[in-house]
Parts: structure tokens; C-alpha cells; sequence
């Protein structure tokens, strides 16, 4: 959700806030379920970005053990995304159901962080995911006889310019724009 990932850019939703106020407010703001929103197992990538997996598991055996290997996984996958290794943003991941080995040995993090990290490219490929393009603020200063060319390059590279204002008291310009 678009709005889940503004808020948790703009520090509104915060992985070191208390689950309780932070379940209260995507309860509120984002109509999540509450229960979904206290069972936040981290934040992705860095432990503080705009993608989150949340634990939606009816009493599954050996699930503790196995959360700082999914944590790490998701980590992984979110910071180099399946379509060019980039930053992923608002993705979701609800972990449904988990069926583990009984022995201990095949529940480890060489088990389940390649498995994690597979599962998690293959859930935003099937999601049909969007590729957006950066987009820039630049600002420029120079004298006025400079603004020509400024212009010049900026309309090469498909840049728009925002504004253009003179710096009081002094013979510059700064020009503002969007660069892609």
C-alpha cells in the first residue's frame, strides 16, 4: 500500500515504535487488522524501509527458530530486488503457513535464507511489479549569462525546470528542476 510506505518513509510508522501504537495506527489510518499489525516482523531493507512481513501463521511448530533466517532473507531480497538488484518499495509479505523439518539441522539459515529469499522474488514477479524511473531535484546556481545553456541541457535530458530566482545581493541565479 502506497500510503503504509509514505507514512513509514515520512518516520509516522516506525520500526522502533511500540507494536501496540503502531498496530493502532495502521488499524486506523490504513484499515489494516490490528492482529496482522502487532505480528510486524520486520521492516525492509536496513531494518527500516518502506516493505514489511508480517506473520499471519495459526501456531506453526519451530517458527521462532526460523525468524531471523526469514528476517535476513527478506532483508536480502528487498535490498536487491528481483528485476535489476535494486531497492524494492512497498512490498508486503504475509507468511501464511510454514511447514518445517523436524529435525534441527535442516531448519537452519543455510535452509531457509535461499529459500526465503527465492519465495519472496517469486511472490513481487507474480505481483507484476512496476519499474520507476529516479527522478532528481536539481538546483543550479550561476551568473545570469549562464542560464541559457542551463536550460539547454536541462531540455537534452528531459529535465523541468521548476523555478528560477535571482539570490538577493548577489548577481546569481539559482534554477530549480526535475532531472530523470
Amino acid at each position: 500500500d502506497e500510503e503504509v510506505s509514505l507514512d513509514i518513509e515520512a518516520g509516522v510508522i516506525n520500526p522502533r515504535d511500540d507494536f501496540k501504537a503502531r498496530a493502532r495506527i495502521l488499524a486506523d489510518k490504513h484499515g489494516w487488522d490490528v492482529g496482522d499489525a502487532r505480528k510486524i516482523w520486520c521492516f525492509g531493507p536496513d531494518g527500516n524501509g518502506p516493505n514489511l512481513v508480517v506473520d499471519q501463521t495459526k501456531a506453526v511448530q519451530y517458527l521462532h527458530e526460523i525468524k531471523d533466517s526469514v528476517v535476513a532473507a527478506f532483508q536480502w531480497a528487498t535490498k536487491e530486488g528481483p528485476i535489476f538488484g535494486e531497492n524494492v518499495r512497498s512490498v508486503r509479505v504475509n507468511i501464511l503457513d510454514v511447514t518445517l523439518h523436524a529435525d534441527a539441522i535442516h531448519r537452519g539459515g543455510g535452509q531457509i535464507i535461499p529459500t526465503m529469499r527465492r519465495v519472496t522474488y517469486a511472490s513481487m514477479l507474480l505481483a507484476e511489479p512496476a519499474i520507476q524511473e529516479p527522478v532528481f531535484l536539481v538546483e543550479v546556481q550561476c551568473p545570469e549569462n549562464a542560464i541559457g545553456g542551463i536550460y539547454s541541457v536541462l531540455n537534452r535530458k528531459r529535465g523541468q525546470v521548476i523555478s528560477e530566482e535571482q539570490r538577493p545581493g548577489t548577481p546569481l541565479f539559482t534554477v530549480k528542476a526535475y532531472l530523470p
